[in-house]
């Protein structure tokens, strides 16, 4: 298939960029491992307390978080989030020190993490739109990708380290440092290219619904968007839930379930890398599609591998698809927003892999129960292919081109919305 090809070198200010906010969240990631292990002393329900803690903010506030995103600006957003945390980190540190890690304040820092996390993560979504030309953003939206996963896959390992040495208050300092650095970052770096905002005549509320009614409105947008979440429901349990499950129901081993959560994240990286440095496919819809119907082939192989070494390799496969997934969807979820809407859409998408992975997880899980791992890793398997095929028939997402396509309008003007002027100097 045609490919949209490479267009010159990225931004500086980009890739400076798109360095400190990788480092803050492999800050976030030892924090977060660190958080569940301290809570794990306290027993399951504590420990079950404190993601809630962080989840349930962050669902709630989300799309108020996106609204505010486009009224404020991306760049002011994250400002004003690191700033936060760079002070809840610290006084956590300090907390941890003088105190242990009592249950309240695990909980209260989860819930200060998810609180920000709503207004931020939207706003550092939209942020590569105001970096990058147009013609560069999917190889942006591919680089942050394959960030974003070696982010997560080295923070586990990186905070059990920190806890090992000097307990949450090493991890609270470290991720104050990262938080620290890309405050910096985002001082330095300013944007090169200018977006409307938001006229802010509604109140923040009435944005947030407005975001979520151009999300259901646009055909694309609203075809995306439900991939995305079909996606989510398929995908994102893999890792989390199935492999250590049927892991356990083969009797591989624990090593083996890190080996195959590696692979997974191996072969979304090399996607990823590979997307940035020689574009998507210039049809961004059908593309999307089918890297949601190799994740999938890659998780029935999963479920059916005899041994540990074949569901490794099987792992790599679906770690791929899934890679291409999201080198694809994102470009063209964002393509199709409006300037005046960039992070409500982020919020909007967010949200919707939030909640379907909250019914995925507890249906998966409740089928494994029933009819064991191997089956439940086959059924999401199943579910994920006819996603992906429903996804090929879908006439929005065969005709969405990469840098092309029908130009959007901001809903109630005229004037088209999602064409980016470079700054003047």
């Amino acid at each position: 298939m045609e490919r949209a090809g490479k267009q010159g070198a990225m931004p500086r200010a980009f890739l400076v960029w798109l360095a400190g906010t990788r480092v803050s969240l492999l800050g976030g990631a030892a924090l977060f491992f660190g958080l569940g292990w301290a809570a794990s002393e306290h027993g399951g329900r504590t420990a079950a307390l404190v993601l809630t803690a962080v989840t349930l903010p962050r669902t709630v506030l989300l799309l108020v978080g996106g609204a505010l995103g486009d009224r404020l600006g991306p760049r002011r957003v994250m400002v004003v989030g690191d700033a936060v945390m760079l002070a809840a980190t610290l006084a956590l540190a300090v907390a941890s020190h003088r105190l242990g890690t009592p249950a309240w304040l695990l909980v209260a820092a989860a819930a200060v993490v998810g609180a920000v996390d709503a207004f931020y993560l939207p706003a550092a979504g939209a942020m590569p739109r105001l970096l990058v030309g147009r013609e560069q953003l999917p190889r942006a939206l591919a680089m942050t990708q394959a960030g974003t996963q070696a982010a997560q896959l080295l923070g586990a390992p990186l905070g059990a380290v920190l806890v090992a040495a000097a307990g949450v208050t090493a991890v609270a300092l470290a991720d104050a440092a990262s938080f620290a650095l890309v405050l910096v970052v985002l001082l330095c770096v300013r944007p090169a290219f200018d977006v409307a905002r938001a006229a802010g005549e509604g109140g923040v509320l009435g944005e947030a619904v407005e975001g979520v009614r151009l999300a259901a409105g646009d055909r694309l947008l609203r075809s995306a968007l439900l991939l995305t979440m079909a996606a989510a429901g398929v995908l994102l349990p893999v890792v989390s839930l199935l492999t250590p499950l049927l892991v356990r129901e083969r009797g591989w081993g624990a090593g083996a379930a890190g080996l195959v959560a590696g692979a997974e994240a191996l072969g979304m990286i090399a996607v990823s890398l590979a997307v940035s440095r020689w574009g998507p496919l210039r049809r961004t819809g059908t593309g999307a599609a089918l890297g949601l119907v190799v994740a999938a082939a890659g998780t029935a192989g999963m479920a059916g591998a005899p041994v540990a070494g074949a569901a490794v390799a099987c792992g790599v496969v679906a770690g791929a698809g899934a890679g291409a997934f999201a080198a694809h969807i994102a470009p063209l979820v964002m393509g199709a927003t409006p300037d005046t809407h960039l992070s409500r859409i982020q919020a909007v998408l967010g949200l919707v892999q939030s909640l379907a992975l909250v019914i995925a997880h507890n249906a998966l899980g409740a089928l494994a129960d029933a009819v064991g791992a191997a089956a439940a890793t086959g059924v999401s398997a199943g579910a994920g292919l006819l996603a992906g095929l429903a996804g090929l028939a879908a006439g929005p997402l065969r005709a969405a081109r990469s840098g092309g396509g029908v130009p959007r309008t901001t809903p109630g003007s005229g004037r088209e919305a999602n064409v980016v002027a470079p700054r003047r100097p």
